[in-house]
């Protein structure tokens, strides 16, 4: 056999496979290739806006504004009292999450199946942030996050669920690109939650507004139709099992990328979640120094990730990748976090900004793209994709533990740079196991 042969047969067998992955992302797709021959522009407008309607508010209030107010109220026990938030919030939202989807994935109503609860959820969570900005106890303030967290779930777990709804497969590079500039962009906000450092409740306010006026938008733009026409679910025991219960058949993918996800947020968690303590207590910036710290890391954090997230997505599409970029990214994220380990200063702060920022560009973009290839079925979407997402909130209880653990046991922040190094790197090789998808 002539090596000329030997090739054309690998590319056919290569062309068979790529096709055979192709007729299974579509018969797992509620929306086929045929009938959205064309990239529903506006759909992906919404999607950009997704995150940034509860991930942005979130974070900049719950990562930026809050250790603040503990600061303020507790010194000495603000960085136990930020640990057991994120363990109370992460529990909550693990729970909320998953609960949620699998709600949404069965709800049937004049408004669809995915908007109640975002509206819901949306409106709750801004008024949970006029109570959590009047609150003058921790307990109260804690307490306060984990309602947050379940409204927050709440959203989340119905938005990620739109993509497998409203998109067809041939656009979910494009689409997932969208959402992950959103989330990207999410950065943003905590710029703006960053200038309310000196005035952390009126932020809070500031942060309830943004939720309700952009997730007015995203409802809009998404209009989502009646389902009351799609079939109900069977209350027996297997419909039972496969909308409230882990999914097991044809799900070896779908755990290497939530365990891969759970991995990188965790990574990502030990630096990010004390990122102001690193930068008052780890480099010793003042308060107005660390203002301009933070705002300058993740305004370069943003332009890179956004400039990146457009260029990945597409060419996921284009080029029908999306294991490979994911993989390669969570390396990187690594990576960014062995500068700050061996230079205190903000400079090298700034370089994990680019290059995490360039790192979570490609994984945003991507990311959800690959989620919605592995998923064991498209009637559980809500569900499985909760699952999935609950790897953020899981990852936070875990990633503040590990934290914590090395902060107390070391007496420094330092140590933690490597440990994300090292969880990001564990994280990449699950990625890279995934078969299925390219």
């Amino acid at each position: 056999m002539t090596n000329q042969t030997v090739s054309a047969e690998a590319d056919e067998l290569e062309q068979d496979e790529a096709m055979a992955a192709e007729s299974e992302s579509e018969s797992k797709s509620s929306v086929t290739n045929e009938q959205q021959p064309k990239l529903p522009y506006v759909l992906c407008a919404g999607l950009f806006l997704g995150p940034l309607t509860w991930m942005g508010p979130v974070g900049g209030g719950r990562n930026v504004l809050t250790p603040q107010i503990f600061s303020d109220i507790d010194p000495a026990g603000k960085v136990a009292a930020v640990a057991l938030l994120s363990s109370f919030v992460s529990l909550a939202g693990l729970i909320a999450n998953f609960v949620f989807g699998a709600l949404s994935d069965v709800t049937r109503t004049r408004w669809g199946k995915r908007k109640p609860y975002i509206v819901g959820g949306l409106i709750i969570q801004a008024l949970l942030f006029v109570f959590i900005a009047n609150a003058g106890s921790i307990p109260a303030i804690i307490g306060g996050w984990v309602l947050v967290a379940i409204a927050e779930n709440a959203v989340a777990a119905s938005m990620v669920a739109q993509q497998s709804d409203r998109i067809a497969p041939r656009w979910r590079g494009t689409a997932s690109m969208c959402w992950g500039v959103g989330w990207t962009c999410c950065q943003v906000i905590t710029i703006i939650a960053s200038q309310f450092l000196d005035r952390p409740q009126l932020g809070m306010y500031v942060l309830a507004g943004i939720s309700l006026v952009l997730g007015l938008g995203h409802v809009l733009l998404m209009n989502e139709k009646s389902n009351l026409d799609e079939p109900r679910m069977k209350f027996d025991s297997g419909s039972l099992l496969s909308h409230f219960f882990l999914p097991i058949h044809g799900a070896r993918d779908y755990y290497l990328a939530l365990g891969g996800k759970l991995l990188m947020v965790i990574g990502g968690t030990c630096v990010g979640l004390y990122q102001l303590y690193i930068f008052t207590d780890y480099i010793h910036l003042d308060i107005n120094a660390t203002k301009l710290a933070m705002s300058t890391m993740t305004t370069i954090s943003l332009i890179t990730g956004i400039i990146f997230g457009i260029i990945a997505g597409p060419l996921a599409d284009k080029f029908g990748r999306l294991k490979a970029p994911v993989a390669i990214s969570v390396i990187f994220i690594g990576i960014a976090a062995v500068f700050p380990f061996f230079f205190p200063y903000a400079w090298a702060m700034y370089v994990f900004g680019i290059i995490s920022g360039i790192a979570n560009g490609v994984y945003n973009s991507v990311d959800g793209a690959l989620n919605l290839a592995v998923l064991p079925n498209k009637e559980t979407a809500g569900k499985d994709l909760g699952i999935i997402n609950f790897a953020n909130t899981l990852s936070q209880i875990i990633g503040t533990a590990i934290a914590g653990g090395i902060i107390t046991v070391f007496g420094s922040y330092r140590a933690v740079f490597p440990a994300a190094f090292v969880i990001a790197l564990l994280g990449a090789c699950l990625f890279f196991m995934i078969k299925k998808v390219k």
